[in-house]
């Protein structure tokens, strides 16, 4: 006979233990400054708020995210806070204020999935600051804390110039770029994997690329899945991506124009994202397709939101609008279980020729076999979907035949000066004036008629040095 205590073991040991429920925690962004090779902990109500326990230690995967599965044994309502082992260096929200106690209900039975980012650290700051790391010389910071109105936030925003353009008058192209962070310096990138934007664009440059502008956007941290989705999804929310994309059209874009030598039409005028950035891009252009002309879309989260096909499908298209569509082939799967990122991808190309775009003139799908669904290669493949978007592009020849003389006095200026005098000689055209701070900021754009003397009033200006140039003609000049 079977005693009870042996009874109660079998029937213990013939639980289903697998249909309890488990919570997947993945952090998919932490801020710029993170350390390299940083390690987080969970801390919560499920293990008494220790914010080193080595048992609620999240593993850093090869794509540069973080990531935990729960024991079985937690279960039902959770509170919990990301920490990097103290509560010393607990995160925070973005403007550096305490963050509420993150919640999150486990479902009673199943896996269940939690995507977040983590917006800043009490310890570390906004880790803002002049460029550095490993950005080029022609990369720099045009706010530490530019104002989104439409978001009610405000946002770090990049700027890289090309290398010729303090030597000339062109106006360039422009591309607006999402996770500003991964750009230009490993410094702020990712995991440390930037895209090196600056050098590859540097390098095609010295090729004979005719250049343009890259404005990079930093991401939100746990704003960004909100901004970059215009639509919401039943587990991950977000759908801020309409408010997000008339930021970059109403307020971004007109302050670039106004500030640096754009090329501002649609066809001179790209945006390009991976992931969730690729998806807020694709969106971009076919809702503002008279905004944006170009879209590169890498690795693009069509399994966010469905509708995304809906609004390629029905949205107006304007002819010679093009998209590159990039994918790898070791993405895996889409992460709500159905179908693969190729497939998804193969879907889209579908829907937008159905939508009259024109396959292999204004939609470049690509697919590479090795790709994965990772910073390394979105780096390797910037170079190729920045030539095929911007091919033809001849809008303004790159003449260097007109060398004018440029003098500026006084250099530097007189204690308490209020006028600059700047004299242009030696050329035979009309020339603009460009004066730009250390911060790349244009203080001074007009024209200036050769074999004259423009005055200048610096009054309020701050010290510092400028970069003044007329044609191909630049000096420095000190204000004291």
């Amino acid at each position: 006979m079977i005693s009870k205590k042996l009874a109660f073991l079998l029937l213990f040991c013939m639980l289903p233990w697998f249909a309890y429920a488990q919570l997947n925690i993945v952090v998919n962004n932490v801020p710029a400054n993170t350390p390299n090779g940083a390690v987080l902990f969970v801390a919560g109500n499920f293990n008494s708020w220790n914010p080193s326990d080595p048992a609620y230690r999240l593993t850093l995967q090869a794509n540069g995210e973080y990531s935990i599965t729960l024991p079985s044994s937690v279960r039902g309502p959770v509170l919990f806070k990301f920490t990097r082992g103290s509560w010393a260096s607990v995160e925070t929200q973005a403007n550096g204020s305490q963050l509420a106690d993150r919640r999150y209900t486990i479902p009673a039975t199943g896996p269940s999935n939690y995507l977040t980012s983590i917006a800043r650290w009490e310890d570390l700051g906004s880790g803002s600051g002049t460029v550095g790391g490993s950005a080029t010389f022609n990369v720099r910071l045009l706010s530490d804390n530019f104002r989104m109105p439409e978001l009610n936030r405000n946002r770090r925003i990049w700027i890289y110039l090309p290398p010729d353009y303090s030597s000339t008058n062109l106006r360039y192209p422009v591309i607006y770029m999402h996770d500003g962070q991964n750009l230009f310096d490993r410094n702020t990138a990712f995991g440390g994997n930037e895209w090196e934007v600056d050098e590859t664009l540097n390098r095609l440059h010295s090729q004979g690329d005719y250049g343009c502008i890259v404005i990079g956007i930093d991401n939100g941290g746990t704003d960004r899945i909100a901004e970059y989705t215009p639509y919401a999804h039943p587990q991950h929310g977000g759908g801020d991506g309409e408010d997000y994309v008339r930021f970059l059209v109403n307020t971004l874009k007109p302050y670039i124009d106004n500030n640096y030598r754009t090329l501002p039409n649609r066809e001179n005028t790209a945006i390009m994202g991976s992931s969730l950035g690729g998806l807020i891009s694709h969106y971009a252009l076919v809702r503002y397709p008279n905004t944006f002309g170009k879209a590169g879309v890498f690795s693009p989260s069509y399994w966010f939101n469905s509708s995304i096909y809906t609004t390629s499908r029905t949205s107006n298209r304007v002819a010679g609008n093009k998209m590159y569509l990039l994918m790898g082939g070791r993405e895996g799967s889409s992460a709500n279980g159905n179908a693969g990122y190729v497939r998804d991808l193969k879907r889209m190309a579908d829907t937008l020729a159905l939508a009259g775009y024109a396959i292999g003139n204004e939609i470049d799908t690509v697919i590479k076999a090795d790709g994965q669904h990772s910073e390394w290669f979105w780096k390797r493949e910037f170079a190729e979907a920045y030539q095929w978007l911007f091919s033809g592009i001849t809008s303004v020849a790159k003449s260097k035949s007109d060398k004018p003389i440029l003098e500026v006095y006084p250099n530097p200026d007189t204690e308490n000066g209020e006028v600059l005098n700047v004299v242009l000689s030696a050329c035979n055209t009309q020339h603009n004036l460009v004066i730009v701070n250390t911060a790349g900021k244009v203080v001074e754009n007009k024209a200036i008629t050769c074999n004259s003397t423009l005055q200048v009033t610096t009054k309020n200006w701050p010290k510092g040095i400028y970069t003044i140039s007329a044609g191909v003609a630049t000096i420095k000049w000190v204000k004291r």
